[in-house]
């Protein structure tokens, strides 16, 4: 079967921006573009579905790229099914599988949906949430490119392949991000000495560098920028967001909780690869 990057839509202004995401993701990598509407079962009762026609809301989707992207090469379809099942299921056999951070559904003050936030946390291929209400554009000013945290000690091939991929493909700058903390025995009353603190933090960057060698000379045409910060993961992503065209993160085995409050926190199109 032929590789595709799927787009999963509903009738939100959040989705058409995923979808003006995706279209143009499709056509950086030459791959074709399926549109996807889920239409739960209990949506076809036609009582439930007058005025509204599930059957059409991918077929508008594709009309309105298409207008955008005269070289797209996408489809539509309609699959009657629970959205978090039938997008799972989709998301093995996608490049990318690319959503909206929030559907129409999602409730005033939600910042990422029920059903994203499930499909995020459990797929077995990468997913792309697109987290802005109009298309996304690059961040004003000077941009940092695709931007990864690496986990020195155990990091994710999966997550540097998509990284180093993601980069190569734009020409953009890779933003290498390892946050590290101070070790146990630093927690003293007593300030930390500054050589100490130099110390340990020469010892991160090392680990960093070494994390990275194997992917350096396979990517050897992306520029790569190490940024080692003494912050946690959490304040590092939400930070280096802000001026990121692209985030990737491995997706960690946590509670599903802490997946959505680090995703509600970024700022630009986050690339979820499982681990």
């Amino acid at each position: 079967m032929q590789r595709a990057i799927v787009i999963g839509v509903d009738r939100s202004a959040r989705s058409r921006a995923a979808a003006d995401w995706a279209a143009r993701e499709a056509l950086l990598r030459g791959l074709p573009l399926r549109v996807v509407h889920v239409v739960p079962p209990a949506s076809l009762e036609p009582v439930g579905q007058w005025p509204y026609r599930p059957e059409v809301v991918a077929d508008h989707a594709v009309a309105e790229l298409a207008a955008r992207h005269a070289a797209l090469e996408a489809r539509a379809e309609s699959i009657i099914g629970t959205p978090a099942t039938v997008l799972r299921a989709l998301g093995k056999e996608a490049e990318l599988l690319v959503l909206g951070l929030r559907g129409e559904g999602g409730q005033s003050g939600i910042a990422v949906g029920s059903t994203v936030a499930a499909v995020a946390a459990e797929s077995a291929g990468p997913v792309v949430l697109v987290p802005c209400p109009t298309p996304c554009e690059p961040p004003p000013g000077r941009s940092t490119g695709v931007t990864v945290e690496v986990a020195v000690h155990d990091p994710s091939a999966a997550a540097l392949d998509v990284a180093f991929e993601a980069a190569r493909l734009r020409g953009t700058r890779l933003h290498a991000v390892h946050s590290w903390k101070l070790p146990a025995r630093a927690a003293s009353p007593l300030p930390v000495l500054e050589e100490d603190r130099a110390f340990w933090e020469d010892d991160e960057v090392q680990l960093l560098s070494d994390a990275l060698r194997p992917w350096r000379r396979k990517y050897p045409d992306v520029d790569v920028l190490e940024d080692v910060l003494l912050l946690t993961p959490f304040e590092t992503l939400t930070h280096t967001s802000e001026s990121s065209e692209l985030v990737v993160i491995e997706r960690q085995p946590v509670p599903g909780s802490a997946l959505r409050q680090l995703l509600a926190g970024l700022r630009c199109p986050v690339v979820v690869v499982p681990s």
